[in-house]
């Protein structure tokens, strides 16, 4: 299949937020003002907070919300006291930052791009890295390690979440009857789909994804450079995704930039 993923998946994320899709419902206005009073979480998985001493110091720092739209966590962070940058490939996601910001007098900068080529930024711009679960969207993830390990200060941390692998290669009709059985194989890409299948997603206006291997995600992290410090996993309700009742399917990373 020839496409321009990057394009597709841009208009398909602009369409989630028309949808009102829940990674791209803006935070609250009582979750802001708690933030400015030191109480705040963000997640980076479905459900789970990340643990408050991942974070560094951040007052005044420089925060970097990689492929981080949505008006989620980037407002969080600024309320917090971070000087937040959100970098996405959607106008629409970034929309959601920038209304949050306006409606809460937030100083906060969005910029659009591909999370794989951050060309924009300098060399060391960053303290933090808030990258959550949202490089299932490219088809070649370590660019995107890569890029962020050249952005990031030294001592800087890189906070991301991600699929486990096992969560792409399940035959996703019997999923949905709860029968949990193997079809496709790791790496997963929706490219390699036949055109029946694929309709599956595009048909429904679905962002295509790619199911990385562990080894890209959290092995593409050390190559890049970064010494990894911390590790949990997570999952959806089991009533909402059949697999999590057996197993976490999520999963996320502290890494350190020496």
């Amino acid at each position: 299949m020839s496409i321009d993923i990057l394009a597709y998946n841009r208009e398909a994320w602009n369409r989630r937020v028309a949808q009102g899709d829940e990674w791209t419902i803006p935070v609250s206005p009582e979750a802001i003002a708690k933030a400015r009073q030191g109480d705040w979480s963000i997640v980076l998985t479905p459900l789970k907070p990340v643990p408050a001493d991942w974070f560094p110091p951040f007052g005044g720092k420089k925060v970097l919300g990689l492929a981080a739209g949505g008006g989620q966590q980037g407002p969080t962070l600024s309320a917090a006291g971070g000087d937040v940058t959100v970098f996405d490939n959607s106008p629409s996601q970034l929309a959601q930052d920038d209304l949050v910001a306006k409606r809460e007098g937030l100083t906060l900068r969005t910029v659009q791009g591909d999370m794989a080529d951050l060309s924009v930024f300098e060399n060391e711009t960053f303290d933090l890295i808030v990258h959550p679960c949202s490089n299932c969207f490219v088809p070649d993830i370590k660019p995107v390690w890569r890029e962020a390990y050249r952005v990031l200060k030294k001592g800087g941390v890189m906070l991301s979440g991600f699929c486990n692998p096992i969560t792409w290669i399940l035959d996703p009709e019997l999923e949905a009857k709860g029968v949990l059985q193997i079809k496709y194989r790791t790496p997963y890409s929706d490219l390699e789909l036949t055109e029946e299948e694929r309709k599956r997603y595009t048909d429904a206006g679905e962002p295509l994804g790619f199911g990385h291997t562990l080894e890209d995600q959290i092995g593409g992290q050390i190559a890049a450079g970064f010494s990894i410090t911390g590790f949990y996993e997570d999952a959806w309700a089991p009533e909402k995704h059949p697999l999590s009742a057996k197993m976490s399917c999520y999963a996320a990373t502290r890494a350190l930039k020496l």
